[in-house]
């Protein structure tokens, strides 16, 4: 019934540009899934970095999971995703005022625009209390989504003290109120719990037909290419080995588990951080587009792992499989 019902509503995507959103690879990924997704054999999804959510609702309005949890140490994002679930109508309406207002001005004076909305959702975070719902996380939300939808290149950024940073985007008419998929975004988070939280606190809601899916701020590269601040904390070398420990943990309960990274061998093919840290799991290759990068000669086609406790069968042509 809960797919049914999904199915007759418009499909929800993610609302916000997110760096590493995985909305451009879900269709080489969903080959890799593990086949007791489709045989209703996994009752419980867990995305312990939701990022963008690009997985989630592709995961929750094509598969008959029953249970769905939802994690992420960005409060910003965290509150979004709540507040859309809570309360969508007013975040469109509010929305929905901010773009009429932002349209109406000559292009030179929407930087100001910009600009005004950042400095006050700066300067009002110590007012917010971002562990029990309040009507401020209303305008806090619609702040978030207009500045996601016209900085430049759509990040999510913060500095030390968790101040966005991210400068104006100079868009001509960009998309700041999507109502029909903000209220798809809500219908389909009824059926979720939304956890502030580190990876680590999805621990007690996995048991062996759950399916968890780790999307995690992306280790470098290259010296240039770092982008893990997406939160107020680093996510370097010890947290990717300390992540690695927590998913041979869950992997002991018998739950299935995908994870996603960059390849190092992109730019050094000695490089087998992953390799030995994953050493025993099933390691795949796919090609993604590199598009976080002010250089546009940078950008292009590049490797990303998938790792898997589990087999799929599937092999696709010209993939160096580990």
């Amino acid at each position: 019934m809960r797919k049914e019902l999904f199915i007759a509503h418009a499909k929800a995507k993610p609302f916000l540009k997110w760096a590493g959103g995985k909305t451009q690879l879900l269709e080489q990924m969903t080959a890799y899934f593990p086949p007791e997704l489709s045989s209703k054999r996994i009752t419980r999804y867990v995305e312990p970095f939701v990022g963008s959510g690009a997985m989630f609702f592709y995961v929750a309005q094509n598969y008959p999971a029953a249970e769905f949890f939802l994690l992420d140490v960005n409060k910003e994002l965290v509150l979004a995703y709540q507040t859309i679930q809570q309360s969508v109508e007013a975040v469109i309406c509010r929305l929905e005022h901010m773009r009429a207002e932002y349209v109406a001005l000559p292009q030179e004076k929407k930087a100001d625009q910009f600009y005004a909305v950042r400095d006050e959702f700066n300067r009002s975070r110590s007012a917010i209390d971002f562990d029990r719902y309040q009507t401020e996380w209303i305008e806090r939300t619609a702040q978030i989504v207009f500045l996601n939808r016209t900085c430049f290149n759509g990040l999510f950024r913060v500095n030390a003290r968790g101040d966005f940073n991210v400068p104006f985007g100079g868009y001509k008419n960009p998309q700041i109120a999507n109502a029909e998929n903000l209220r798809a975004v809500s219908r389909i988070l009824q059926g979720a719990k939304i956890q502030c939280a580190d990876f680590e606190g999805c621990e007690r809601n996995v048991h062996d037909a759950t399916f968890v899916y780790f999307d995690p701020p992306y280790r470098p590269i290259s010296p240039t290419a770092s982008f893990t601040s997406y939160a107020r904390f680093e996510f370097g070398d010890k947290e990717q080995k300390r992540l690695a420990h927590f998913y041979r943990t869950l992997d002991e309960r018998g739950a299935k588990l995908m994870l996603s990274n960059s390849d190092p061998q992109n730019e050094n093919p000695d490089d087998h951080f992953f390799e030995a840290l994953y050493k025993g799991f099933n390691i795949k290759r796919v090609r993604a587009s590199r598009m976080i990068n002010c250089d546009a000669t940078k950008r292009g086609k590049i490797n990303e792992l998938l790792i898997m406790n589990y087999q799929t069968g599937y092999s696709q042509q010209g993939m160096n499989d580990s």
